[in-house]
C-alpha cells in the first residue's frame, strides 16, 4: 500500500529554492519534475520538460497555437513558415523556413541547421550524435527516411511510406545551435550549461536538481512572444505538498498540480486555481507479451469495468473527466464504440470468473509506476484507488515504484525488457492532441519498443490497417472519419485500463497576470507580468 507523504523536509526545500530569492518582474515555478530538464535541445521529464525548457529555449519547425483557451489548439507556422507534400510522390515534404532567424548566440537559422538537428537524433555515426537527445527525440519521428538541403531556407524530407502525421511528429523536434555546439568544443556536456536555442527565452543560470533561471530574448523573432517578464525560474518539487507549501509561503509564485487537499485553503488566500480541458490521457498499458494475463480480453475488460471513476473525483477534488474510453468523450475521434467504460462490479466479477480467477484463485499482476511527474497528476493515492479496486475482482496489484525519468526509459525499453522486472502494465500519461502521439505510437506493430513506444509489444493486422488508413488520408474530414473507427477499436477491445483525462490544475499567485491557459499540454509564458 501506498501513502503520499505529507509535510516537507525544512532544510531541502530550502536548498532548492537556494538562489531563487524574487525579483520585480520574475515568475518562480514550482514543478512536479525532481530535477531540471535536459537543457541541450530535445528535453527529457516527459512533457513537462518541453513546457518549460523547450518551448522556452527553442522551437521546431511546426508549433502549437497557445493563444486561446476557448478552443483546442492547432498546428501553425514555427521555423518553418510553409510546409506541402508532392502530390505525385506523398513521401517527399517540402518545408520553407523563416528568414532572419538567429540563435541566442547569434548565429543564423538556416536549413543546415535543420539537417544538423535531424543527424543530431537520427545518425549515429555523426559528429554531433547526442544519445540523452535521441532518446528523447528519435520516437517522436518514425515517418521519417531521409532529409536534405534545398537550399539556404528550403529542406525537403522523404518520409519511409507516406505518412499524413509528420508535420505533429516535427512539432516535437526543437533546434539547437550548431555554431554554439562548436564554440563549446562539440562537448554536450558543455553546451548544456551555456544552451543556444531560438526561443523566446535564453537560458541564463542552471543549477541541477535546484533551479534554472531564464532571460527574454529581446531578438525573438515573434515580437508578439517577446516575455514581458525579467526572468522565469524553475524549481523542481516532486512532493505535491513540498509545492503548495512554497507557494502559501510566497517562495514561488506558481505550482503545478497541486494537491486537492490544499486547493480551499489556497482560494481563501486568495491564490487562483486555473485548469482547463486539454487532450490528456492517465492509463495503465498492459503487456501483451507471450503468457501476460492481459491477452485475455475478458480480463482486459474485467479491469475496467471494477474501477468507481466518480468514486475517484474527491481524491482529486473534482478536477477530471472520468475515462469513456481512450480518448476524451468530448474528443473528435471519439466514435461510437460499444464496449460502455462505467463502474460494473457484477459483470466485472462474472468476467473473471468466466476466465478462470475467483475468491480462492486470485490474479497477481505487477505494475510501473513513478511518484511523480509531468501529466501524471497524483500518481501514489490513485493507483492506490485503482489497487483497492482490482482487489474486488481478485486481481492482486504488485507496485514497483520508480522515478518520473526512469519511468520514461522503462516505457520506451518495453514490456519484454528485463529492466522491467517482468512488471505486466506501466501507468504512464501523457499528451494525446493529434493522431500519432494520441493512437498510432501506441499499438503500431513498426513501433514495438525499443523501437517506439508500443510498451506492451500489441500488433494486430486489422489495427494496423487503420493505422496506414490515418496515414494515407490527407483529407483532414476523412481522415477524422478513420480515427473514430481506430478509437472504437481501441475501447471495443478495451487495449488500455482507461482510468480518467486531467484538467490541468495549477495554482497562481494572485500577483501572476496575463496567463491565459490554452487547451494544451504546453503553455505560452511569454504573455505574463507580475503585479
Amino acid at each position: 500500500m501506498l501513502r503520499l507523504k505529507a509535510g516537507i523536509a525544512a532544510l531541502a526545500l530550502a536548498a532548492s529554492l537556494a538562489g531563487a530569492a524574487m525579483a520585480e518582474g520574475t515568475l518562480r515555478i514550482g514543478m512536479t519534475a525532481a530535477d531540471i530538464p535536459l537543457t541541450t535541445g530535445q528535453t527529457d521529464q516527459g512533457g513537462e520538460g518541453m513546457r518549460f525548457m523547450g518551448y522556452t529555449v527553442y522551437d521546431s519547425l511546426i508549433e502549437w497555437d497557445l493563444t486561446s483557451a476557448d478552443k483546442p489548439s492547432m498546428l501553425i507556422p514555427g521555423l518553418a513558415t510553409d510546409w506541402s507534400v508532392d502530390p505525385e510522390d506523398q513521401t517527399k515534404w517540402t518545408f520553407t523556413l523563416r528568414e532572419g532567424v538567429t540563435f541566442h548566440d547569434g548565429s543564423p537559422f538556416n536549413a543546415e541547421n535543420v539537417v544538423w538537428n535531424l543527424d543530431k537524433l537520427l545518425v549515429e555515426g555523426s559528429e554531433q550524435y547526442d544519445p540523452r537527445q535521441a532518446a528523447q527525440g528519435k520516437s517522436r519521428i518514425p515517418a521519417i527516411a531521409s532529409y536534405s538541403v534545398v537550399d539556404d531556407l528550403t529542406v525537403e524530407i522523404v518520409t519511409k511510406e507516406p505518412d499524413a502525421t509528420l508535420p505533429y511528429q516535427l512539432a516535437w523536434i526543437l533546434m539547437s545551435s550548431k555554431a554554439n555546439w562548436e564554440a563549446l568544443g562539440k562537448d554536450w556536456e558543455q553546451v548544456a550549461m551555456a544552451p543556444s536555442g531560438t526561443g523566446p527565452w535564453k537560458l541564463e543560470t542552471f543549477v541541477p536538481r535546484e533551479r534554472a533561471e531564464m532571460v527574454p530574448f529581446a531578438d525573438y523573432w515573434d515580437e508578439s512572444r517577446i516575455p514581458q517578464l525579467d526572468k522565469l525560474v524553475l524549481i523542481p518539487l516532486p512532493e505535491p505538498n513540498a509545492r503548495a507549501a512554497a507557494l502559501m509561503s510566497g517562495q514561488v509564485d506558481w505550482i503545478e498540480a497541486p494537491a486537492p487537499d490544499t486547493i480551499p485553503a489556497m482560494e481563501g488566500n486568495g491564490f487562483v486555481i486555473s485548469s482547463n480541458a486539454y487532450p490528456h490521457n492517465w492509463t495503465w498499458h498492459l503487456s501483451r507479451v507471450e503468457g501476460s494475463p492481459w491477452n485475455d480480453i475478458r480480463v482486459r475488460k474485467a479491469a475496467n469495468l471494477a474501477i468507481d471513476r466518480e468514486g475517484m473525483a474527491p481524491l482529486l477534488g473534482g478536477l477530471m473527466v472520468p475515462a469513456k474510453g481512450f480518448l476524451p468523450p468530448s474528443s473528435q475521434w471519439f466514435g461510437e464504440p460499444e464496449f460502455d467504460i462505467s463502474y460494473d462490479l457484477e459483470t466485472a466479477k462474472a468476467l473473471m470468473t468466466e476466465a478462470g480467477f475467483g475468491p480462492e484463485n486470485h490474479l497477481q499482476v505487477k505494475a510501473l509506476i513513478s511518484p511523480s511527474g509531468s501529466g501524471q497528476m497524483l500518481p501514489l493515492p490513485m493507483n492506490e484507488f485503482l489497487q483497492q479496486s482490482l482487489a474486488e475482482i481478485w486481481i492482486d496489484v504488485e507496485f514497483m515504484v520508480v522515478e518520473w525519468n526512469q519511468m520514461i526509459n522503462l516505457w520506451r525499453a518495453g514490456a519484454a525488457d528485463p529492466s522491467v522486472e517482468g512488471a505486466m502494465s506501466i501507468n504512464f500519461t501523457y499528451f494525446i492532441q493529434d493522431p500519432f502521439t494520441g493512437l498510432i505510437r501506441h499499438l503500431d506493430c513498426n513501433l514495438i519498443a525499443p523501437n517506439g513506444t508500443n510498451w506492451g509489444h500489441y500488433c494486430d493486422p486489422e489495427m494496423q490497417d487503420l493505422f496506414a488508413r490515418i496515414k494515407t488520408t490527407f483529407d483532414p474530414a476523412e481522415q477524422d472519419a478513420v480515427m473514430r473507427e481506430t478509437h472504437e477499436k481501441y475501447v471495443d477491445d478495451a487495449l488500455f485500463l482507461m482510468v480518467t483525462h486531467d484538467v490541468a490544475p495549477r495554482a497562481l499567485s494572485p500577483k501572476v497576470k496575463g496567463f491565459v491557459q490554452a487547451q494544451n499540454w504546453y503553455q505560452n509564458f511569454s504573455s505574463i507580468t507580475m503585479e
